[in-house]
């Protein structure tokens, strides 16, 4: 199985033992931090700002080696260093804590104007979802980066289409899309989310570009990509498992990722 199934294997069975909810949107933004986080540069900094996509982060750091396996078994229970949105000063790679929606972006735009003022060559990643682009914060961030010249910041939105409570195209309109943020002035890229070796390509054309406009990558993804009963299904932002959903869905990645890496 390649690493796309088998983090998705990992990320189902914490949820399973867990007894806990927000799966779908794990499943559908795992192949994004596949892309940012297996080959990035040591100094580049990630920020997960979708929160609630916790368990997807744990598993690909506990892949990488930053989270050890006895540490990932206490996902979501009592005491717990890895609780269902991410808890600060815990791990180096989890620098600040994102539970409430709306936080990465000015996060990580300050972190791409530190880096500019102290002139090096790292570049400030952050993962958003498409609902917590219609928040204000966004906006205000993404009007900063732009006057401020931060071509070193590489926005990747997770565009599933839903969000907590409907299409996010029926809550406050559709804001994740390429001509609003062209406006604002970043130089803007679509992928198929889930195509690794695309969007790994689109990744490398930004960081080669240091034209002065902040970047974004706009990948349209599948909520609960992977496990068929869970695609595109609003309530899987929400529910747990029992056992014979858990069986199913791991039975629905084994057929879908069954080549070898």
């Amino acid at each position: 199985m390649n690493l796309q199934g088998l983090l998705r294997e990992k990320i189902l069975g914490l949820h399973y033992h867990a007894n806990a909810g927000h799966i779908g949107c794990s499943l559908s933004c795992i192949d994004l931090m596949i892309t940012i986080l297996t080959n990035k540069n040591q100094n580049d900094s990630f920020i997960l700002s979708k929160g609630h996509a916790a368990s997807a982060l744990y598993t690909i750091l506990n892949y990488l080696g930053e989270i050890p396996d006895e540490n990932l078994l206490t996902y979501y229970k009592n005491g717990t260093t890895l609780p269902a949105h991410p808890a600060a000063l815990k791990y180096k790679a989890i620098p600040f804590a994102t539970g409430s929606l709306g936080h990465g972006l000015p996060l990580a735009t300050g972190i791409a104007k530190a880096n500019k003022l102290k002139g090096n060559n790292t570049i400030s990643y952050v993962l958003m979802s498409d609902g917590e682009t219609n928040e204000g914060t966004t906006w205000e961030a993404a009007h900063f980066a732009k006057s401020h010249g931060l071509d070193n910041l590489i926005v990747f939105i997770d565009r599933n289409r839903l969000q907590g409570f409907g299409n996010t195209k029926d809550v406050l309109g559709d804001t994740a899309n390429a001509t609003l943020w062209a406006a604002m002035g970043f130089d803007v890229l679509e992928a198929d989310g889930h195509n690794i070796i695309e969007l790994n390509s689109l990744k490398e054309k930004h960081i080669a570009n240091k034209n002065g406009n902040p970047k974004l990558i706009i990948a349209n993804t599948i909520k609960g990509k992977g496990v068929t009963y869970m695609e595109n299904k609003l309530e899987w932002h929400y529910l747990p498992m029992n056992e014979a959903q858990y069986n199913e869905a791991l039975q629905c990645i084994r057929d879908v990722y069954s080549v070898i890496n």
